[in-house]
């Protein structure tokens, strides 16, 4: 058994992005480390699936189209968040192509998501 929002493939897709910017931040090698920022990507990278999550899991399709949009809004975040980091050179050209690859991918799921519970 599983819970509800596992079945959702923009939720496994959010997780698997989460990995993969954590796995980045992870390997950061600079001399002075912004931890701030550092911190608020891993925040915002893992709220994309969480929001998805806690949005399947309320009461009415209303409430979860609004947790959609909150877990696009985290996605963002997490996409302006990774635009810096590669301008400062702390992930390199590929980590930044496939993340952002990889997040236009999911904020077309979401929106897919938003459009089908809408129409509900």
């Amino acid at each position: 058994m599983k819970f509800a929002h596992e079945n959702l493939e923009v939720w496994n897709k959010a997780v698997d992005f989460a990995v993969d910017v954590i796995n980045a931040v992870e390997n950061i090698s600079t001399n002075r480390k912004h931890y701030r920022l550092l911190e608020q990507i891993e925040s915002s990278s893992t709220s994309i699936s969480m929001n998805l999550a806690e949005g399947k899991g309320r009461r009415s399709s209303k409430e979860f189209v609004q947790f959609c949009y909150i877990s696009r809004g985290s996605l963002y975040e997490t996409m302006t968040l990774l635009e810096i980091l590669w301008r400062k050179k702390w992930i390199d050209d590929a980590t930044y192509q496939k993340t952002e690859k990889d997040g236009l991918v999911i904020a077309s799921m979401i929106k897919g998501l938003i459009n089908s519970i809408s129409s509900i």
